[in-house]
């Protein structure tokens, strides 16, 4: 059984981005993300990085609830 927490900061350290609340804050500020593109094919993931996140996507589990904070705060018009 996976007992990774289901946080953003977990998704994070899956996507093997520096997880802490500031470097969070700056990868989304830095990384906003037209209205028309979908998380998983934003240009600044690696390959690796979207494949999982299609997977988790796909797969609509209990990761679900990040993935979608995580696309609302990439997707907000600064």
């Amino acid at each position: 059984m996976d007992d990774t927490p289901i946080t953003l900061q977990a998704l994070f350290e899956q996507l093997g981005l520096a997880s802490d609340d500031t470097s969070i804050e700056a990868f989304i500020a830095k990384n906003q993300v037209p209205e028309d593109v979908k998380l998983a094919d934003a240009p600044f993931w690696k390959p690796a990085q979207s494949q999982l996140l299609k997977e988790k996507i796909n797969a609509d589990d209990n990761w679900a609830i990040v993935i979608d904070e995580l696309n609302e705060r990439l997707h907000q018009a600064r």
